[in-house]
């Protein structure tokens, strides 16, 4: 069943900007008229979206914030396939089959987030029949990040290889210092496990091998690579 009403949201409706990589290449007349179908909403940390064979809504757009997208098994082990970040569209691909969605989407920490309904989601497309170009783009995007995520899981030789693909993985969003590549680092140790399919102390104990080994700098929730090209070799990049 949908959370996106829960007494914890405080919702809101109207137009905001929209950016990321999907609507970039929406005209400015289209960006508008989806704006005009949203409503957005502000979530507290760990709050579900929505969850793997829920009937399918509509599609969010993050605004602010990250979203966890993961998969679950029924003896209760989860599998964290990306983390969905400002200007990402989660459930594009359930929001035009009208099938249940194929994940869980929860936020990370606090996070604005807007929806539009799949009833209006359609109809727009209707009206703009050229942008199913743009959507097949969008959704191969988000096939090739899942393949990846597959390739990091099964295909990585070690454990702390896998954990160095995911860092460097997280990295590209990151902001270069004169101390290296900086980013947050959101996750705990056991989801950081459930990322790459090992447990919570395998984490921590190779974390801890690779500040000795300064590949990484810890500062808070704040992760540093002083050099990426070490952490790519030790990832077998």
């Amino acid at each position: 069943m949908q959370t996106m009403c829960s007494t914890r949201t405080i919702r809101t409706t109207g137009p905001a900007q929209l950016a990321g990589e999907f609507f970039n290449k929406l005209s400015p007349e289209m960006v508008n008229e989806l704006a005009s179908l949203q409503h957005v909403s502000a979530y507290p940390a760990n709050h579900i979206l929505f969850t793997e064979r829920d009937e399918a809504q509509g599609l969010y757009l993050v605004l602010e914030g990250e979203v966890k997208l993961s998969i679950n098994s029924s003896d209760g082990r989860r599998l964290i396939l990306r983390i969905a970040r400002k200007g990402e569209v989660i459930g594009l691909a359930a929001a035009l089959t009208g099938k249940p969605y194929e994940m869980t989407a929860e936020t990370i920490y606090s996070s604005r987030v807007a929806f539009i309904s799949r009833r209006d989601f359609i109809l727009f497309l209707a009206h703009h029949p050229d942008v199913y170009q743009l959507v097949t783009a969008e959704l191969s995007r988000h096939y090739a990040m899942a393949c990846e995520q597959l390739r990091t899981v099964g295909l990585a030789s070690s454990a702390p290889a896998k954990l160095a693909r995911l860092l460097l993985d997280w990295s590209s969003n990151g902001q270069l210092t004169e101390s290296g590549t900086r980013f947050r680092f959101s996750l705990t140790h056991e989801e950081i496990g459930e990322c790459i399919g090992t447990s919570r102390e395998t984490v921590t104990r190779t974390l801890g091998v690779f500040k000795t080994r300064r590949l990484v700098n810890f500062s808070g929730s704040t992760l540093t690579i002083p050099n990426l090209n070490a952490l790519q070799s030790y990832a077998g990049c």
